[in-house]
Formats: structure tokens, sequence, C-alpha cells
């Protein structure tokens, strides 16, 4: 009875998760399932507010929700630093700036990431050779000279 019980919410917990893949895909403004090859230079004097990309989770109910933009930014940085490594490997250097990075890694290798929720993007630090997620910037806001 308990397998049967389990079949049955697995199933349905299926025609759930395809039934919002559906809705993504009609909805112009979700963000569900696209990509990306936008990579801006990371700058710290800029000031913008580097994503920790921890789960923070206090509900039950949403965990999940909210654990989506976090791992997505740790598989995204994964995969990055593997490919750097990749390169370095190779080449006995890193990428000396973005469009070396750009040109090298991202276009070569044909590496689209997943557009993060929350205005989130995607930024090459190339002093320390790894991706990093910002925060978006917040209107109005002016950046530190």
């Amino acid at each position: 009875m308990k397998r049967i019980a389990s079949l049955l919410l697995l199933l349905s917990a299926a025609g759930c998760m395809e039934s919002l893949d559906k809705q993504a895909q009609k909805d112009p403004n979700s963000i569900i399932g696209k990509t990306t090859q936008n990579i801006g230079e990371f700058k710290p004097e800029a000031g913008a507010q580097v994503s920790d990309s921890k789960i923070r989770a206090t509900d039950p109910i949403t965990a999940p929700v909210s654990a989506y933009g976090p791992m997505l930014e740790q598989i995204s940085k994964t995969h990055i630093a593997h490919a750097v490594n990749l390169y370095h490997a190779t080449n006995d250097k890193y990428p000396a700036s973005l469009d070396e990075f750009m040109k090298e890694i991202i276009i070569p290798n044909n590496i689209k990431l997943p557009v993060l929720p929350g205005g989130k993007q995607y930024q090459y630090d190339v002093e320390n050779h790894q991706l990093v997620v910002v925060d978006a910037p917040v209107e109005g806001a002016n950046p530190t000279p």
C-alpha cells in the first residue's frame, strides 16, 4: 500500500513539474529554461554586492523556491571554474581579460549559463580567475568611484 501511495505521489509531482515547465514556456517573463552568455567584468571598486550563493531557507514550504537561485549560482560557478582550470592546464596561463575569457573559454565551448532570478548578473573576476554573481544594481544608486 505504501508503494502505491508513493508511486501516486511521484506521478502527481511529475505532472505538476511538467505543468510548471509548460507555464514557464508560455510566460515571456519567466527565466526557467533560459540561458545567457552575457558576462560582464567584475570591478571591485564599482561596489557591487557579490552573492555568497548560500541557500537561506527558513520555511519548509518555500524552501525549494528559495534554493533555486543559489543552486544555479553554485552550479554555474563550478562549471566555469572547471573550464578555466582546463584552459590554464592547456595554456599555462589564465585569461588576462574579460575579452580573452569570452573568446577562449565561453564562445568556443558554447557555454550558456542559466539566467538568474532577481536580476542577478554574472561577472568574470579577472584578478582571481573566477566567475562571480553580483546583485542587480539598485535603480538610482550611484556606484562608489
